[in-house]
């Protein structure tokens, strides 16, 4: 064989190669060695702001409810920091985080708040004693792309839940669903199976599935698309929700995940709440719902589809382990998500 032939032949060998190891690293996120260890009684959860401004007046509550679980808590710097609508500059923000993920007495690290701001740090965020040894990360809305990030680069399972500014101040005042939502994340980081029965939807399309769970907020899926934080939804599970927006919005976010192929092949979808959504100007009526969005984008797939989940921008928001395998299952009696 002369060497330019030896050369072409050996070029798609060396393709062929790193596309297989690739695949073994996809696969090997599937395994729960890369699920952090869950917390005993002693441990310590760390609390820190990543993204908007919060006092620490208003994370006590969540500092006692996890006293009372049993968990030590630490707070960080950035609660009672400010600039503007963050929690501290970029800067402040960053070390914050970066020491607590750094810091092996802390064993989770639950955000204070969502708003805005995480997509401005995380590409300075250095994962590598993370990694090494990882701990739960526990929040939703803008912390979506802490979940995706994880997902996408080391396949190290989270928790999506609600944060510190959902605890209530007075606990005999809080709705069911409220006190339950707070309760799951507990079940969560203590190593309980989650399983989740909810009530039937007539939108919904009837199948079981499993696969990994992924998701979170529809416009933070959007925003790290092409990016280092773009998750691979081949194959898994994916709950999406969000709030405060117009009807075309979320119709052109839906595009997104449809023409990016991340409805194609996913396993099954969740559809949790989408609330608070701004009225349309009288004059330019979008006239579809939610529902028929997004059975408009999964017309030509097969996989079953669960409306009106108890996650979002709600009071019934409960906690969900992303990157653990789950089994869904919709009919048209039940619906039920299970971990696995």
């Amino acid at each position: 064989m002369n060497r330019k032939n030896f050369i072409g032949s050996v070029i798609p060998l060396m393709a062929s190669l790193q596309s297989f190891s690739a695949m073994k690293n996809e696969e090997s996120f599937n395994h729960y060695k890369n699920r952090p260890p869950y917390l005993h009684k002693g441990d310590t959860i760390g609390i820190c702001c990543p993204s908007g401004y919060i006092t620490l007046e208003d994370v006590q509550a969540a500092v006692n409810k996890m006293q009372e679980w049993g968990f030590l808590v630490k707070i960080g710097s950035t609660v009672g920091a400010r600039n503007f609508t963050l929690g501290g500059t970029d800067e402040e923000r960053t070390i914050d985080l970066q020491t607590m993920l750094d810091d092996p007495s802390i064993k989770a690290i639950m955000f204070a708040r969502g708003g805005y701001g995480a997509v401005r740090i995380i590409d300075s965020i250095n994962f590598k004693k993370f990694i090494v040894s990882p701990k739960w990360l526990i929040g939703f809305s803008d912390a979506t792309i802490f979940h995706t990030h994880l997902n996408r680069n080391f396949g190290i399972a989270s928790i999506h839940s609600k944060m510190c500014n959902s605890f209530p101040s007075d606990w005999s005042m809080a709705e069911a669903s409220q006190v339950h939502s707070i309760e799951t994340i507990r079940q969560c980081l203590t190593g309980e199976p989650m399983k989740y029965s909810v009530p039937i939807n007539v939108n919904n399309r009837a199948g079981s599935a499993v696969g990994l769970l992924i998701g979170g907020n529809l416009s933070l899926l959007q925003n790290v698309a092409g990016t280092a934080s773009d998750i691979n939804t081949n194959g898994k599970i994916l709950f999406i929700e969000d709030t405060e927006e117009y009807l075309y919005n979320i119709d052109r976010m839906l595009w997104n995940l449809r023409r990016t192929r991340k409805l194609h092949k996913l396993k099954g979808l969740i559809v949790g709440g989408f609330n608070k959504l701004k009225p349309d100007d009288p004059e330019e009526e979008f006239g579809h719902t939610v529902y028929e969005m997004i059975l408009e984008k999964v017309k030509d797939f097969n996989y079953p589809v669960c409306f009106d989940f108890p996650v979002g921008h709600q009071k019934n928001n409960v906690a969900l382990k992303c990157g653990i395998r789950h089994r869904l299952s919709v009919d048209d009696n039940t619906v039920t998500l299970t971990e696995t």
